[in-house]
């Protein structure tokens, strides 16, 4: 096992040229097997169930993830304590926890730990910046206790909140990487991805990108466009992409949240391991060289990356062992018209059926349209009430029959 600050850094490996493999989506994955409750996916089973933390990051791993993401999303103390969400850890617990876990299976390997913070409920209720930035510092002082490689401020839909986090973050001396979850649109208030990216840069952010909310296609266009900002106003970074594992075609700025099936019905726009092998090349196309991924992201897309990354790399990941490049491993199936599908061509012209022959191939986003200081986005400890939820419901309704 290598000792944390013995292995080559992330600026290290980036400034290299070398591909760095992300991890996939905890939240979800982690929901999916029954240790993550949706709503306000917060991740105190760093704490309740470290075994299933433990084994997902070591799934990861075995995929060729080169980072081990501290599972600390949503792990601010105002949002454990959000809408009646019964807590028994507190943050600073579950930061602990989730770091220790990522150290463990992250010396197993070649990986590094990252540790990373989200953006907060009370920068949606207009918090002052003191106060948010307070959030982001409890945090960052667990990461300093436990000697994470390097941090990450992900999830943002607001870049001033980015901002903020990446101020504090900075202030550690550890690289920082800075993600928002935007499309070619900008963020909610409309900056431009190129002036986000550019303002990111200039807070002090290392590595630069986009992850969640969109799929590989619009979140490569979206960090193509942030590149393009940042070159523009003479700077220099390295670009990430972690997308969604779907299909989102219909989304509009606000992302797949929008979305009617979001979030327990959205298996039908899973991408393939084919599709992650076209994400890859297109990142990598693009000068893009942490790629990795977000929610809906399992261990078999993350190898789907490694795998088609593997030249660029100079090795295979363990997980490939039980996988043939391409299907070949199919030349061992018992059935003749299986082994027929052993070839590249067969997966990359294949267009896939859903088998739902009463459903659309798109949907109509619910556009709500509320950011920042709206009335629905202010948040409180209590649980919600039933004449909230009325007020919620009598909308979704009217939006419906609207359209």
């Amino acid at each position: 096992m290598a000792p944390a600050g013995s292995k080559r850094g992330i600026l290290e490996r980036l400034d290299a040229g070398e591909v760095v493999i992300g991890d996939g989506g905890f939240v979800f994955a982690l929901e999916k097997r029954g240790y993550v409750k949706a709503g306000p996916w917060t991740p105190e089973a760093a704490a309740e169930h470290p075994e299933a933390v433990r084994q997902l990051h070591r799934e990861f791993l075995r995929a060729g993830s080169n980072v081990m993401q501290t599972f600390t999303f949503y792990a601010s103390d105002d949002k454990l304590e959000n809408r009646g969400h019964t807590q028994h850890f507190t943050g600073q617990q579950i930061n602990e926890a989730a770091c220790d876990l990522a150290r463990e299976v992250a010396n197993e390997g070649d990986a590094l730990v990252a540790g990373g913070v989200s953006q907060t409920p009370s920068y949606l209720s207009c918090k002052s910046e003191n106060d948010v930035k307070t959030i982001f510092k409890r945090q960052i002082d667990v990461f300093m206790q436990k000697n994470v490689d390097f941090l990450i401020a992900e999830y943002f839909e607001h870049v001033e909140e980015a901002e903020w986090a990446v101020q504090i973050l900075k202030m550690t001396g550890k690289p920082v990487a800075a993600t928002l979850c935007i499309g070619p649109e900008g963020d909610l208030n409309g900056v431009s991805p190129g002036d986000c990216a550019v303002r990111l840069v200039k807070a002090g952010a290392h590595i630069v990108g986009i992850n969640c909310h969109f799929d590989p296609e619009t979140c490569v266009k979206t960090v193509k466009m942030m590149k393009e900002g940042v070159e523009r106003a003479g700077l220099k970074a390295h670009y990430m992409c972690q997308p969604l594992a779907y299909h989102t075609p219909d989304c509009n700025r606000q992302g797949f949240i929008d979305l009617p099936e979001f979030p327990f019905s959205l298996e039908p726009r899973i991408l393939s391991r084919w599709d992650m092998q076209k994400y890859a090349r297109e990142a990598y196309n693009a000068g893009i060289r942490y790629i990795g991924g977000c929610c809906g992201f399992e261990p078999y897309h993350i190898r789907a990356l490694a795998e088609e990354l593997s030249a660029e790399r100079g090795f295979l990941p363990a997980g490939s062992e039980k996988h043939g490049i391409w299907a070949s491993e199919l030349k061992m199936h018992t059935k003749p018209w299986v082994r027929a599908r052993a070839r590249r061509d067969y997966w990359e012209k294949l267009k896939p059926a859903s088998g739902r022959p009463y459903c659309p191939s798109m949907s109509t986003p619910d556009s709500w349209g509320v950011t920042k200081g709206h009335a629905y986005l202010m948040q409180q400890k209590e649980a919600t009430s039933q004449e909230q939820l009325k007020v919620l419901f009598d909308k979704l309704e009217s939006n419906y029959l609207s359209n």
